[in-house]
This record gives C-alpha cells, sequence and structure tokens, in this order.
C-alpha cells in the first residue's frame, strides 16, 4: 500500500546563521490531521525546521512543499496569505499584543481577514470559551497567568481555522499543570476540527501528545518514528 501524500514536506533542508549550520540535510513529512512531535537537544535545528516549513524564513537548500505549493519558492504576498489563513504559529511565550485584550488578540487574524469587528469579537469569544479562557477575555497578556496567556495565543493561532498549526515550545514557559492544560486543549482541537500540527518541543511529556516523533541532531533527523 502506498503512503499518502504529506500535506506538507521538507526535502534536504540546508539553513545557516551567519557560520552556524541550523539545518544540514533535514527531511520531514507532515500528514494531514497528524501531530507531529519534533525533538532534540537545544541547538538541534527545531525552531530554524519549523521556521522554514511555516515560510517564515527561507531555506539555503532543499525545498518546502505544501500540496501543490513550493513554500521556498513564493511570494512574500503568498507566504503572508498562507500565515494568516492556512497557518496558525504559535511561539513559546505566545506573542500575544500587549495593549488589546485577549478577546481582540484572537480577533485580530479574522479581522485582517475582512471580518468586521463585532463579528470578529463574536467568533473569538467561542474561541477563547474552547480553550477554557473567555472569562479572561477583557483582561490584557500582562494580567493574565502564563497558562491563560498561551490558551488564548492557541485560540488566536486556531481562530481562521487553519489546516496546519505550528507550535514552537508552547509550553516551554508553562510548569507541569498549565503545560498538561495547555496541550490537553490544543490536541482535542485538533482532533476535532482535523488540524494537523507541527509540535517543537524538549520535553518528552508533550511528545508523547503527538502521533509521530521525530528527533534532530545537528541539524539533520537522527530517528523517525514510523505512521502506524
Amino acid at each position: 500500500m502506498s503512503n499518502p501524500v504529506p500535506l506538507l514536506a521538507a526535502r534536504d533542508l540546508t539553513k545557516a546563521h551567519g557560520r552556524t549550520e541550523a539545518l544540514r540535510g533535514a527531511s520531514v513529512e507532515l500528514q494531514a490531521g497528524e501531530i507531529l512531535a519534533v525533538t532534540g537537544a537545544s541547538g538541534s535545528g527545531k525552531s530554524t525546521l519549523l521556521h522554514c516549513l511555516a515560510g517564515i524564513v527561507r531555506p539555503d537548500g532543499g525545498s518546502v512543499s505544501y500540496g501543490e505549493e513550493h513554500i521556498d519558492r513564493l511570494p512574500e504576498r503568498r507566504l503572508s496569505e498562507l500565515r494568516r489563513t492556512e497557518f496558525g504559529v504559535v511561539f513559546q511565550f505566545g506573542q500575544l499584543i500587549p495593549e488589546l485584550t485577549a478577546l481582540d488578540n484572537v480577533a485580530l487574524p479574522l479581522m485582517l481577514g475582512g471580518a468586521g469587528r463585532r463579528q470578529a469579537q463574536e467568533r473569538a469569544g467561542e474561541w477563547l470559551e474552547r480553550f477554557g479562557v473567555r472569562g479572561q477575555g477583557a483582561l490584557r497578556p500582562g494580567e493574565m497567568s502564563g497558562g491563560q496567556a498561551q490558551r488564548a495565543s492557541l485560540a488566536r493561532a486556531l481562530v481562521t481555522g487553519p489546516k496546519v498549526v505550528f507550535a514552537d515550545e508552547p509550553t516551554g514557559a508553562l510548569d507541569s499543570l498549565a503545560s498538561e492544560q495547555v496541550m490537553t486543549a490544543l490536541v482535542h482541537t485538533a482532533r476535532e476540527s482535523g488540524t494537523s500540527v507541527l509540535l517543537i518541543t524538549h520535553d518528552a511529556q508533550v511528545a508523547a501528545y503527538a502521533d509521530r516523533e521525530v528527533t534532530l541532531s545537528d541539524g539533520t533527523v537522527a530517528r523517525a518514528e514510523v505512521a502506524a
């Protein structure tokens, strides 16, 4: 039986930051609806891989394909459109806009996509409720706990109905209880919506939430589980 065509695939990626080689021929595939954990020691190239896959940075060599599109060749306008509509990104510290309330942070991607303020806020409120933080919607990020702010960040990443969520150490700044709450909410929502998740983590307990795990070492894939 042939393997399904991946939703997202990196082939032989190379990327250097100055004289430091972050990626040295890394290849990774993400299937539709799959939760994939990318693990490895600090400096192994995990975040650089995510940034290349999400179109945030361009690789020096190799290719990144998303369906029929080559991410590494797309103009910036199309990359911005993909990140606004089909990709969602969550970072370790959330990166919510500090001047905006949680509700407005989540509503912002919808308004950038053309939705009216009232409609965007209604939908944002629904997503905050899904992640158990609707009661904090009027708070600014600095007034929320780390776990609450990260769940609001997940709501913002998923509010547009993306096909892929890129999560870069989403629990790295959280305690064990908040980490469990964030991962449970992310996995439940991804399963419910059929969203694929590329999860960067150094935590084995977080990686255990994934369907499959790929381990990077010195910028290349050292170990990869075979999908069941």
